[in-house]
């Protein structure tokens, strides 16, 4: 049996989610939780198979989650659900330790696909998503120098120059969210830890020099 906890911010989500997973003969819901931070506490205490989280959720977004429940239950398999169809979405995710990858716009099989998966120690991207996304993905497991992306570059040089993220997402026409995960992927990608270790770099490319 498959264990499954949901954590989404909207009850009435999780309603639907557990109608439907709980219909399936493998599977069995477990828990509920309505914020990041308490989505990785019942993760410790009940021990799922798998978690489907939310992405945008408060108190912890799925993100910081999924990047905390890969430190405190490595053992447990996550599934991202997301309205957000974005490369940078999915990169950012599968970067944090999660299995699988699922719009909630798509059908529920393939939330189900990707639970069963994930369960199996596999990786599941949703249909909608794979073709653009496959390559980007196994590129995620090269052993080469990971470099940033042209938006990447420009939200760090942004962020040296000192643009709030809301400031940045007017500037570049984007969302706070998505200025965020290009921040998270930059960062990861070239180690850095802070503002301080952003402006540094942006120094040694010479960005503030023509700022």
């Amino acid at each position: 049996m498959i264990r499954v906890l949901l954590a989404d911010d909207h009850e009435t989500v999780r309603h639907g989610l557990r109608l439907l997973i709980d219909s399936q003969a493998d599977m069995q819901v477990v828990g509920e939780a309505g914020t990041g931070r308490l989505a990785v506490q019942q993760a410790q205490v009940l021990h799922p198979t798998v978690v489907v989280l939310d992405i945008a959720m408060p108190d912890w977004n799925g993100l910081d989650a999924a990047r905390e429940m890969a430190v405190v239950t490595p053992e447990v398999a996550i599934v991202a659900l997301s309205r957000y169809n974005e490369e940078a979405y999915v990169q950012a995710l599968l970067g944090a330790g999660v299995s699988a990858y699922v719009l909630k716009q798509s059908a529920s099989v393939e939330l189900l696909k990707a639970v069963r998966a994930a369960a199996d120690g596999g990786r599941y991207l949703d249909g909608a998503l794979a073709d653009r996304v496959t390559d980007a993905f196994l590129a995620r497991h090269d052993d080469r120098p990971k470099q940033t992306t042209e938006r990447e570059a420009e939200v760090l040089r942004l962020i040296a120059i000192g643009f709030s993220n809301k400031e940045i997402a007017d500037r570049l026409n984007l969302s706070v969210k998505t200025v965020e995960v290009h921040k998270s992927n930059a960062t990861r990608k070239l180690g850095l830890r802070g503002r301080v270790d952003i402006v540094r770099y942006a120094v040694r490319q010479g960005w503030l020099h023509d700022a």
